[in-house]
């Protein structure tokens, strides 16, 4: 026979997971909803909120991308079904894919980072979790969004297509890919630099790395005194496959590919090497083929700073 503490405890989970927000001054889970919610890790508890937010911010700056925060919590059953709706959603999670560098963030039981949720406007007490905070890449506040009116209470889950009107509202304009490397021309010229032209997207892998490894602050600092950084993506960016055809003549070989050119608009030099576009140069023909570039070019670094650049990709390499 069934008693009644059993049917109270069946009580309390149904209204749990039927609340659609949870707010500041919410009487704590459940233990037994406790122990389930750490077998699913959503927010890293221990991260540095701050500086995640700036890292994507910086990301966000190399992409031309905006930054998403989603505040939330791991004992909070609708910040997980938010999170799992853009996972398993193949819209919204290209979505965030192509357009957004996404942060999450824990606010533990309403006192944690309460001072950041401030700094970007998020009335978390008010609105309760989760709560979605949209950024431009100087950091600039550009949305911040209660999630209820996302929600869609007859199936117990977020309205796929209200996420995604609101993910596309708020993404960053779609830019021009000639125009982003006639400012990048245009600087070089200004400053007596050459341009670091690359072409990547956002489901390449090695076109990652490579970005990730040109935007290490040792890397960052050796390159910056010889190269204007321009990066073409050729999925988002208007006309963006067409220039990539139009500099590698159809023999790109794929991506990332990179071409190094003067502050005359002149290629002086290609990643298209004896063995094919080296990409990421990741093995040793290609980190010379790279090298190779540098010299051909007359990039203006000394011996040493090609030297860093040539140990930091072997030191990958090995």
């Amino acid at each position: 026979m069934t008693n009644i503490r059993t049917l109270a405890l069946a009580a309390l989970l149904a209204l749990s997971a039927a609340a659609p927000h949870a707010f500041a001054g919410d009487p704590p889970a459940a233990p037994i909803v406790a122990a389930k919610a750490k077998q699913e890790v959503v927010y890293d508890d221990k991260a540095d909120a701050a500086k995640d937010i700036d890292t994507a911010i910086a990301r966000a700056k190399r992409n031309h991308t905006r930054v998403l925060v989603q505040w939330g919590a791991n004992w909070c059953g609708w910040c997980k079904k938010l999170h799992a709706t853009c996972a398993s959603d193949k819209d919204i999670s290209k979505k965030l894919r192509y357009e957004y560098e996404v942060v999450l963030v824990d606010i533990g039981q309403f006192n944690k980072h309460m001072d950041l949720a401030t700094k970007y406007g998020a009335d978390l007490k008010k609105n309760g979790v989760p709560f979605l905070t949209v950024l431009g890449d100087d950091g600039a506040i550009i949305a911040n969004q209660d999630t209820g009116p996302l929600e869609d209470p007859k199936i117990s889950a977020h309205d796929v297509v209200k996420v995604l009107a609101f993910l596309s509202t708020n993404q960053a304009p779609t830019l021009k890919a000639d125009e982003v490397l006639a400012a990048g021309i245009a600087q070089a010229k200004a400053d007596g630099r050459l341009v670091f032209l690359h072409f990547g997207a956002p489901w390449c892998g090695w076109c990652h790395k490579l970005e990730d490894w040109m935007a290490k602050p040792e890397i960052a600092a050796v390159l910056s005194k010889a190269f204007v950084d321009v990066k073409i993506d050729t999925d988002r960016m208007t006309g963006g496959q067409l220039l990539l055809d139009a500099h590698a003549k159809g023999k790109s070989g794929g991506i990332p590919w990179c071409e190094f050119i003067g502050a005359d608009g002149v290629a002086l030099a290609n990643s298209n090497g004896p063995d094919g576009n080296i990409g990421f140069p990741a093995q040793t023909q290609e980190i010379a083929w790279f090298v190779k570039m540098l010299k051909v070019s007359n990039a203006r670094l000394s011996a040493e700073d090609t030297a860093i650049l040539e140990n930091s990709l072997s030191a990958k390499a090995r």
